[in-house]
């Protein structure tokens, strides 16, 4: 009989195991805030990991004052610009006004030919905005923007006032981030159609095992005559939605003032041009994969008491 004490195979938490609809993912902003006017989230592409050779600061830490190696993630976030302002009402768009027609934006949507003008509004619940980035000035070779709903802080008045200031000019990584805790949403590396033993994590059975080893010894019993949903069987892995919370940002710079590209680039990748931000930890997907940086939704004190000081890169 098999052992009914070992832990079990595939977790059923993400469910159901499906290509990702998209690669720049819908974030539920009902949960994330942040103190001030501004911008819940951001956009970037993965450029790579590096050693990052840090002092401790953090209290009580048993490694306080001292240099240490830390695993960290590179994502270029080039500057990005409001598309579109969007006033919901009980919860649905009541209104929509494009607010840009830049030529590279013909590539991803249909754009008119002449922008909408933000006028005084009353009846509405919520204000977001449409952004989307200037990807062509990173060095990954894509034009097409990248474009995604994000959310703003604080009362009605200065969302608005926000949208009006910035409508038409470009909002950089350093104006939304500072420090502090973020999560990444994005989606993880494609690998197609797998068996159970790569897509769950089953033990090979013996080789003297009929009709295959790389498959359940059984897929249900008899009856109730059906294979239930938590039965391993192949299927698609990878390319998943997933998000990552409470990941420490360690530095927030552009490259024209610190210059961190390593001889010949990085690999797969090639060289930052603009804006970055390094995380502590890895993210999600392969290289050049867009990811959505935002406030961390359920930030942990003990991630929060974490501080760093960056002394180089490796």
């Amino acid at each position: 009989m098999g052992d009914n004490n070992r832990i079990r195979s595939g977790s059923l938490q993400f469910y159901p195991r499906v290509r990702a609809k998209r690669q720049i993912p819908k974030i539920n902003w009902s949960k994330i805030k942040r103190n001030g006017v501004g911008l819940l989230g951001f956009i970037g592409y993965k450029a790579g990991m590096v050693s990052v050779w840090a002092k401790d600061d953090t209290p009580d830490s048993m490694t306080k004052g001292k240099r240490i190696a830390i695993p960290a993630t590179v994502i270029e976030c080039p500057p990005a610009k409001i598309y579109s302002v969007r006033f919901y009402k009980n919860g649905i768009v009541k209104k929509e006004v494009i607010v840009s027609n830049e030529k590279n934006l013909k590539r991803k949507v249909r754009v008119p030919k002449e922008v909408g003008e933000l006028k005084e509004e009353s009846d509405f619940d919520e204000v977001r905005i449409i952004l989307y980035s200037l990807v062509w000035k990173t060095g990954i070779g894509k034009k097409k923007p990248d474009m995604f709903e994000v959310a703003l802080s604080g009362s009605a008045e200065e969302k608005i006032n926000f949208v009006k200031e910035h409508v038409g000019k470009e909002i950089n990584i350093a104006d939304v981030f500072e420090s502090g805790l973020v999560d990444i949403h994005g989606v993880t590396r494609g690998f197609g159609t797998e068996g159970p033993v790569a897509r769950f994590g089953i033990s090979l059975k013996t080789h003297k095992s009929e009709k295959g080893r790389r498959r359940p010894g059984s897929l249900a019993p008899w009856h109730p005559a059906r294979v239930t949903f938590r039965a391993p069987q192949a299927g698609q892995t990878g390319y998943h939605t997933r998000t990552i919370y409470n990941n420490l940002i360690l530095e927030i710079g552009r490259i024209n003032e610190k210059d961190i590209n390593p001889k010949g680039g990085f690999p797969h990748y090639g060289k930052i041009k603009e804006s970055y931000i390094i995380v502590r930890g890895s993210v999600m997907g392969p290289k050049k994969r867009g990811l959505v940086i935002t406030y961390a939704s359920r930030p942990s004190k003990r991630q929060e008491k974490k501080k760093y000081e960056v002394i180089e890169l490796r």
